[in-house]
């Protein structure tokens, strides 16, 4: 049964080139995930508050290298995007060292639509990088690639995420009831969005 427009990203956007490390500033970048970076997100999902908005944990390195290179075929697969929030230039972090984590999830080129997610590791919170790291992703999303509208969802009581979507010019849309199953039961969860059209914000 022939489609009745042409895709809105043409197959192979993502999976004809490399991942792209995106340069955020001089003192951050986001690149693609490398299978050494597997302590990193074992730290990350053993932090009592990414468990709480998550619905699994890394119990060995050797899980997280599994899931890293799920992550590095997503891109291949062309279903996500996933990049390591890294300082490159040290700042007062290792150099190169993992600071979070942030994706594109759920493509559908076909229509141009994706949802942003992410995660910042206990010791680098509270310096912003999580609207920095939004923001030039969806810059690059929007202008490069030419995705139409990006979704972010968070749980209701998510107060943090919520500021990071406002920050970033992702308007409130509404509240999903009973969306997502966390560990101590359903959440509602807000969905804001971001349009093409709606231009640089953040």
């Amino acid at each position: 049964m022939p489609y009745l427009v042409s895709p809105h990203i043409p197959p192979g956007r993502f999976a004809k080139s490399a991942q792209p490390a995106l340069a955020v500033a001089d003192d951050l970048l986001l690149r693609p995930w490398r299978r050494e970076d597997a302590p990193a997100v074992v730290t990350a999902f053993s932090d009592p508050a990414i468990q709480h908005w998550h619905l699994r944990r890394a119990d060995s390195e050797d899980e997280a290298r599994d899931w890293i290179e799920q992550w590095r075929d997503a891109w291949h697969s062309e279903t996500a995007a996933h990049w390591a929030v890294v300082r490159p230039l040290g700042a007062g972090d290792a150099v190169g060292a993992v600071l979070g984590r942030i994706s594109l999830r759920s493509l559908i080129p076909e229509i141009g639509q994706a949802e942003c997610a992410y995660w910042v590791l206990p010791a680098a919170r509270g310096r912003g990088l999580a609207p920095r790291a939004v923001s030039a992703l969806a810059h690059w999303a929007f202008e490069e690639i030419g995705f139409e509208r990006l979704e972010l969802a968070h749980s209701v009581l998510n107060e943090a995420s919520c500021r990071v979507a406002v920050k970033t010019g992702f308007a409130l849309e509404g509240t999903r009831r009973h969306s997502h199953l966390h560990a101590d039961g359903w959440h509602d969860m807000h969905l804001h969005a971001r349009l093409r059209a709606d231009g640089a914000q953040g």
